[in-house]
């Protein structure tokens, strides 16, 4: 059960219902019981139930300004007398977790003699209207919103989603690797001046050679007229095919 807080100066309604079984203390005739409340420093008292014997009803409600850190009520019974002094007939101590918790509580406190005996018990309904209000301080949730001056930002680092993010389209990624020196980082300039090589000398593009005269084609030269066909000096061998080439037709 949570214990609330923020409870000082709010309200708290103590009825005294009856009590229950209480210790006679009187011998002869039936006891007069009354209830008395102690909260800090304020303190009440029912009427005085005559006749009340060991089961007196009371039916009576207090009001009583809480404090903070002080969780609990003094109740105490007593026997009224005419002719001597009050007896006491049992006293107890009322917890108010639930009631301030919940709202509402509705119990038999029990009660105890001086000797710590059972002298019976106390019913109390008590009320407390500010149980379910909820607190009305919060914390702030984060530091204040600074605006950034133009040229500045706000934190140290680049935050992961603009770190991480891939460089726009178009432009080429910046390399990880630093660029090679220039050599002239490492040698000296040379003390002599530098001699341009010599330009190149112009030749005309050659024509295509020309035919040698030791060769000519046979088609297009006068000078080899067409060989006739077969060769001269070349004929076929003589018939091998009785009767001649070709038969005769029947």
């Amino acid at each position: 059960m949570s214990i609330p807080y923020g409870i000082q100066g709010q309200l708290l309604e103590v009825t005294v219902v009856a009590c229950n079984k209480l210790k006679d203390t009187e011998w002869i005739s039936r006891q007069d019981p009354y209830v008395c409340l102690e909260y800090g420093s304020s303190k009440f008292r029912t009427r005085t139930c005559t006749d009340g014997g060991k089961n007196p009803t009371f039916q009576e409600k207090f009001v009583f300004t809480l404090i903070e850190g002080l969780r609990e009520i003094n109740v105490v019974v007593w026997n009224s007398n005419t002719v001597n002094s009050d007896d006491l007939i049992g006293s107890g101590k009322v917890q108010l977790q639930k009631v301030l918790s919940q709202g509402f509580d509705d119990t038999a406190w029990p009660l105890q003699t001086k000797k710590g005996r059972h002298a019976g018990e106390v019913r109390l309904i008590m009320h407390y209207a500010n149980a379910n209000k909820p607190a009305t301080s919060h914390a702030q949730s984060g530091p204040p919103y600074v605006t950034p001056t133009p040229g500045s930002y706000p934190y140290s680092v680049a935050p992961p989603h603009i770190a991480s993010h891939p460089p726009p389209s178009g432009y080429p990624a910046p390399s990880p690797y630093s660029t090679a020196p220039s050599p002239s980082a490492f040698y000296p300039a040379s003390p002599y001046p530098t001699v341009p090589p010599p330009p190149a000398a112009y030749h005309p593009a050659s024509p295509y050679p020309p035919q040698s005269a030791a060769y000519s084609s046979p088609y297009s030269s006068p000078a080899y007229p067409p060989q006739p066909y077969p060769p001269q000096g070349y004929s076929y061998p003589p018939g091998q095919y009785p009767g001649g080439y070709p038969p005769r037709s029947h």
